[in-house]
């Protein structure tokens, strides 16, 4: 069975350059979900002969629990990244966030998600908003690497795209950690394979857990540098949440790699990975922006073949 990540329709005249014709249909969004002032375009895009890969930027789409990053995805390259805090609940951001990548004249898009109920949503949006059917990535989805492992379908999806961004830009054996709401570690093995990984709380979570279930602790911010004692409670702080972190740092990889091997590439990402890493012997590539490279290069794989 062959798929098709098509996702705008093309001619199918086949002339000495082939092209594809593309009906771009875009919407002005009010503050609601009712669009208005509709405005169609047409555009002239070269296409290989025989495939529906269209050689352009592709957007990218990673919907986490506490925020959302959209991007653009061409030449191997993300760029115009924007990060949304309100997520659907406001969509004028949110088109403007998709404009700003590019998603008016995209070829196709991707989108991951950790909170599902929002995907049908997301597609809804592309779909109405620019002519654009996502590939929606689930362990179902076709990989540039393999998974084995008990219950794949409970893999968030970004922490597939995170692997496949460390098998392809740092290669295997790898461990990827995610600095998000939930700091997670994920394996890939020598043979470019997710066989599983670690899950613990998230900086976030632990500083806030402190702040809501305490009566003298401050909510803390999780930024700047640190004091060799803390001076003062909010200093206190973040000497616990920093040096405490990279102490689990630390002992997780050290535990995986008697696993994977003490050539084991590391990699990090998420919002807080910098912060936390500061200071800590260990050799991360940190990217802040590895799940939308592995989301690009996701979909790259499925448009090339």
């Amino acid at each position: 069975m062959t798929r098709t990540f098509s996702c705008r329709q093309h001619s199918t005249a086949k002339p000495a350059k082939p092209i594809a014709l593309q009906r771009h249909i875009h919407y002005n969004f009010a503050l609601q979900e009712r669009p208005f002032e509709t405005v169609l375009s047409w555009h002239l895009l070269p296409i290989q002969t025989g495939y529906s890969y269209v050689t352009m930027h592709t957007i990218l789409i990673d919907v986490g629990n506490t925020s959302t990053n959209i991007g653009r995805y061409q030449a191997g390259r993300v760029s115009h990244v924007t990060n949304l805090r309100q997520g659907l609940t406001d969509l004028i951001p949110v088109e403007k966030a998709l404009h700003h990548a590019g998603a008016a004249d995209a070829a196709a898009a991707i989108l991951s998600s950790t909170t599902p109920a929002t995907t049908p949503q997301w597609s809804w949006l592309l779909q109405r908003l620019f002519d654009l059917n996502p590939v929606i990535l689930t362990h179902q989805t076709p990989l540039p690497i393999g998974i084995r492992y008990q219950q794949p379908e409970t893999i968030g999806p970004d922490r597939l795209a995170n692997a496949c961004a460390a098998a392809i830009l740092h290669g295997a054996p790898a461990i990827v950690a995610d600095f998000g709401t939930a700091l997670t570690f994920d394996i890939l093995a020598a043979d470019r394979h997710y066989i599983g990984g670690v899950i613990a709380p998230g900086l976030p979570l632990m500083t806030d857990y402190l702040y809501e279930k305490t009566a003298l602790l401050p909510q803390i911010t999780l930024e700047g540098s640190i004091e060799p004692i803390g001076t003062s409670t909010i200093a206190a702080m973040r000497i616990g949440a920093r040096v405490g972190y990279r102490g689990m740092v630390r002992e997780t990889i050290d535990y995986l790699r008697q696993t994977t091997g003490p050539e084991t590439h590391l990699c990090a990402t998420g919002g807080y990975a910098a912060w936390a890493l500061e200071g800590l012997d260990l050799p991360f590539a940190i990217n802040p922006h590895l799940t939308l490279q592995g989301l690009g290069l996701i979909l790259s794989h499925n448009l090339a073949n």
